[in-house]
């Protein structure tokens, strides 16, 4: 694999992982109040999550591999899972690994929340909201075209997405999953019967 095609690699997946991450966080910051849209069960909206979640993990090791790999960071594993131990922007990176680590605490977890137990695990999920500001941020300062103008929209798309998310979390209502059920009861109930 040449130099180029691991720089547009390493990137691309970067600012892929950086848009599902935010996804999942809006989607799960959403679905904490039950909202769904309207007509869809609340199930598609957690499976939607979940996978979003996944997608991210998947985007996230392509990225740190391509990175890993590029000759021109010579970062090695080592600076990939110990943070700031890197000599080239040690900083930064060592935020990205911060971020990674959380979103794999997450998600061994998830795999694993029947053995730690609902209050544990949603304990430990609350780490993806720690995460995805640490993963904008690692965002932000790394990478050699950080400053372009298409990342930094990029950027400020997802803090306007979460954003958005949590302002619709404080103001919307929390939907009654029953409600549905119990407006077609009280239908069939009050219907007429009869021809």
């Amino acid at each position: 694999m040449n130099d180029t095609l691991l720089w547009y690699t390493t990137r691309g997946a970067g600012a892929v992982t950086l848009i599902l991450l935010t996804a999942s966080v809006a989607l799960g910051v959403l679905t904490t109040r039950r909202w769904s849209p309207s007509g869809w069960p609340r199930f598609l909206i957690a499976g939607l999550h979940r996978n979003l979640a996944l997608l991210t993990l998947v985007f996230l090791g392509l990225h740190i591999l391509t990175a890993v790999v590029d000759p021109f960071t010579h970062l090695g594993w080592t600076a990939a899972v110990i943070p700031f131990a890197s000599s080239y922007r040690p900083v930064w990176l060592g935020l990205g690994t911060i971020a990674a680590e959380l979103l794999l605490a997450v998600v061994v977890t998830s795999l694993l929340r029947g053995v730690f137990g609902y209050a544990a695990w949603r304990a430990i999920h609350w780490l993806t909201y720690a995460s995805w500001p640490v993963a904008l941020v690692h965002g932000l300062g790394t990478g050699t075209d950080s400053g372009s103008a298409w990342l930094r929209a990029l950027d400020v798309a997802c803090l306007v997405a979460v954003l958005v998310a949590a302002g619709a979390r404080l103001w919307l209502k929390p939907s009654d999953p029953l409600a549905g059920a119990r407006g077609r009861f009280r239908e069939a109930v009050e219907r007429p019967l009869g021809p």
